[in-house]
């Protein structure tokens, strides 16, 4: 369902018509949900930041669902809204180590065996932050690495420097070597 105003713009013009937010959420939520567990690894804080970014999306919705690219813009949000919870984490929590995690992976990994897919989530967490959303976003996402740079707020070059420093790594980690 959208909604459409009837008056003209000053410029005679028809303003553009801005999708229902309940209806946005279906259509795109799971997006964002897959989104926020591949950069969080856990169902529960994806749940967690994706209901945060949309708690502050639905009171500005009128002028966000007039941008360009909503989806993109929602997106930002959630990255937002991940780097804000695991600040606020970090500032609180103690981790320990977990020697099984009872959760499975809500999204399936290429395929691997249980084994190889918990070492990639493994691997995966371990990245800093600022790695892991890059590679996220650039192969879950398969965002182009300007289109990362827009949503993170930093330059492409270094968009691509983490892209490359995540890759190294986990490639070190799972015992890859570089081609």
């Amino acid at each position: 369902m959208e909604t459409v105003a009837d008056r003209p713009e000053a410029g005679g013009e028809q303003r553009m018509a801005v999708p229902a937010f309940d209806d946005w959420v279906a259509a795109r939520g799971p997006a964002l949900l897959r989104l926020a567990y591949t950069l969080t690894g856990n169902a529960a804080d994806a749940e967690d930041v994706v209901q945060d970014a949309l708690a502050r999306a639905l009171p500005r919705w009128e002028r966000i669902g007039r941008v360009e690219d909503v989806d993109a813009y929602v997106r930002r949000m959630v990255v937002n809204a991940h780097t804000s919870w695991w600040r606020r984490w970090r500032r609180r929590e103690s981790p320990v180590e977990e020697a099984v995690s009872t959760r499975t992976p809500a999204v399936e990994v290429a395929r691997l065996e249980p084994d190889e897919r918990s070492r990639l989530w493994r691997a995966c967490r371990a990245l800093p932050e600022a790695q892991r959303t890059a590679v996220v976003l650039r192969y879950y996402e398969q965002l182009e690495y300007a289109e990362i740079a827009a949503l993170t707020g930093v330059r492409e070059v270094s968009v691509r420097s983490r892209v490359s420093r995540g890759l190294a790594a986990l490639r070190t980690e799972l015992g890859e070597e570089e081609a």
